[in-house]
């Protein structure tokens, strides 16, 4: 596949800096664990997809590479396309793919909101907590519908609101040390973009898609192994929110940290509640 130059839409700009940033490379750097929190939906996700043997796919927020690999397997002599705005994770994401021998997935650094995908390219669209980072998610939903061939279908996973997501309530919780820490907003580019129905089935019927459904998935989400790892997974992924804090203060908020993460302790890892919204539809 042919790729073109890389263009970042205006509204995902900031995105795009956190990304290929630090951000982006600390998700390098703890691509497994990444992966190994979300697997639980995994397999029902890759599921949902009903990749065959010849399709084309477009992997949309592909990160380090985990379902782009997946689709690779499981569609033979078909291709797939991940296309991610952080470099640093797509250098991840290459070296898996060799390591596993996948000749029939490529990387392209790409914002897929404007990207010029191929008009009626792919069987399917997929993207595992991605789409709901799109600055413009009217657009970006727009852009992967001209991308899908007809009877080609979109399949998505994302967060449910955070009042079902005991494992976020309990890392701000913890790391709040006493402050009143908003949470992330629903409605704007972050992990809750996406987590109302209403506005779900709206954005793809604007988009042109057909058959929205969203279907209600409630899993254990993984943090870590130990409660010591858990702790400075999560410490490492969330210390600007101890930015400005004392060193008593952040002492008391890792402490709690450290407690909760304990307290979630199972002979399976570190487990919390969550809830995700498994996203379907098709192109007519």
């Amino acid at each position: 596949m042919a790729h073109a130059e890389f263009v970042v839409a205006p509204s995902n700009t900031e995105q795009a800096r956190a990304w290929d940033g630090d951000e982006g490379r600390y998700w390098a750097d703890h691509a497994d664990q990444f992966d190994a929190s979300l697997r639980a939906y995994q397999p029902i996700f890759m599921s949902a997809a009903a990749l065959a043997d010849g399709d084309t796919v477009l992997d949309v927020g592909c990160g380090t590479g985990q379902c782009s690999i997946e689709a690779a397997r499981k569609v033979g002599g078909g291709e797939v396309l991940g296309v991610d705005l952080s470099e640093v994770m797509l250098e991840v994401a290459r070296r898996r793919a060799r390591a596993a021998g996948m000749a029939n997935v490529s990387f392209v650094k790409g914002d897929a909101q404007v990207h010029p995908f191929a008009p009626r390219a792919f069987d399917a669209v997929i993207g595992r907590t991605s789409v709901m980072f799109f600055g413009d998610p009217a657009a970006g939903l727009g852009n992967l519908f001209a991308a899908l061939r007809p009877g080609g279908r979109l399949v998505l996973l994302v967060w449910q609101p955070l009042e079902r997501n005991e494992w976020l309530q309990c890392i701000l919780g913890a790391l709040a040390a006493g402050r009143d820490l908003p949470a992330p907003p629903s409605g704007a580019p972050g992990p809750f973009a996406l987590s109302r129905p209403a506005l779900v089935r709206e954005l793809l019927a604007g988009a042109g898609f057909r058959r929205p459904d969203l279907q209600d998935l409630e899993r254990p989400m993984c943090l870590g192994s130990t409660a010591e790892d858990a702790t400075a997974f999560i410490h490492g992924l969330n210390a600007w929110m101890l930015r400005g804090l004392g060193d008593a203060e952040q002492a008391r908020a890792l402490d709690a940290l450290a407690e909760t993460m304990h307290e979630h302790e199972t002979g399976r890892g570190v487990e919390f509640a969550s809830a995700m919204w498994l996203v379907t539809a098709s192109r007519p």
